[in-house]
């Protein structure tokens, strides 16, 4: 017979909290409603009461809505922090290829060497050991499909617009 304790009582804003840091990543209001097992109305105003926590309170992190996702994030004052600790190996070119999958994802390898050029191969293999780019065999089994994993969101949490990342491709 397995024995449970009785958890103790959790605000919502709290478990909303620990939801959005272990994803990783931006969530709708019903994602996070269906992780958390209420309402959408109930994820609202925990929501708000979490920023207005966040707001009043000395602290690196923020929670940020952009586009109806929300993100727990560092805030752009300790960006420099973040920069700091990203692997320095990731040179420009690197960069720039991790730059052109977050903004075509899912990015055929081929149609990548053909945009950024045979150095994208080692460019790849480089941010796959980093841990930020993933790729499988493509449907048609000709090429791999390349596409962004949670470590990637949770070093670049970013606020702006994917033209942001456009202009870094194309450097």
């Amino acid at each position: 017979m397995k024995r449970t304790q009785k958890q103790p009582q959790r605000r919502l804003a709290t478990v909303l909290e620990a939801i959005l840091y272990l994803k990783g990543q931006a969530l709708s209001l019903s994602q996070l409603a269906d992780c958390a097992g209420c309402d959408r109305p109930q994820v609202q105003e925990a929501l708000l009461e979490l920023m207005d926590d966040y707001a009043r309170r000395d602290s690196a992190l923020e929670i940020v809505e952009l586009k109806g996702q929300y993100s727990l994030q560092l805030r752009e004052s300790f960006q420099d922090v973040m920069l700091d600790l990203v692997p320095a190996e990731l040179g420009v070119g690197a960069q720039r290829t991790l730059a052109a999958i977050a903004i075509k994802q899912p990015l055929l390898q081929s149609d990548l060497v053909e945009l950024r050029g045979s150095g994208a191969y080692q460019q790849v293999k480089d941010l796959m050991e980093l841990g930020l780019v993933r790729r499988r065999k493509s449907p048609d089994g000709r090429s791999y499909e390349l596409r962004l994993t949670d470590k990637f969101h949770q070093y670049f949490q970013l606020q702006g617009t994917v033209q942001s990342l456009d202009i870094i491709a194309k450097g």
